[in-house]
């Protein structure tokens, strides 16, 4: 079986959520949460993880509206999307996003966690979640 590590990114405007793929692309991992400032300084970490993971592809998730339509926020991600591909050389896919953060936030709020450390842990699994359901939609499409 081809090992492949999959990195994923639910970008913010402050926050970066990163998510790792087990090397059989079976289960998400949530890695970390990346301080966005205005430079591209956030991208150096990134580089990091792609090489001590050696990852092989990226999945970002796209913020879509409810009507599957894309907004702003979804066009600049396409276009952070096209940035990260030109900078790290490997393949980027994007993938709908929608109701991640929401779920996630639930699942928290369901486990009685503080707002503050909701704040500190919700992009990271927002990133797993988008990254999860890449998986499992991958591993759906190798059974049809």
């Amino acid at each position: 079986m081809e090992q492949v590590r999959i990195l994923a990114l639910d970008i913010g405007e402050k926050r970066v959520g990163v998510a790792i793929s087990d090397p059989m692309g079976w289960t998400a991992q949530g890695l970390e949460v990346v301080q966005r400032a205005p430079d591209d300084q956030w991208l150096e970490r990134i580089q990091q993880v792609i090489t001590d993971y050696e990852v092989e592809k990226i999945v970002i998730g796209l913020p879509r509206n409810m009507d599957g339509t894309i907004g702003p926020r979804g066009e600049a991600c396409k276009e952070l999307g096209e940035h990260v591909q030109q900078r790290f050389q490997l393949p980027v896919v994007m993938w709908d996003e929608r109701l991640s953060t929401v779920a996630v936030e639930r699942t928290l709020i369901s486990a009685d966690m503080s707002r503050k450390k909701r704040k500190k842990v919700v992009d990271q699994l927002a990133a797993s979640w988008i990254l999860q359901g890449y998986l499992d939609a991958q591993r759906g499409s190798l059974h049809d």
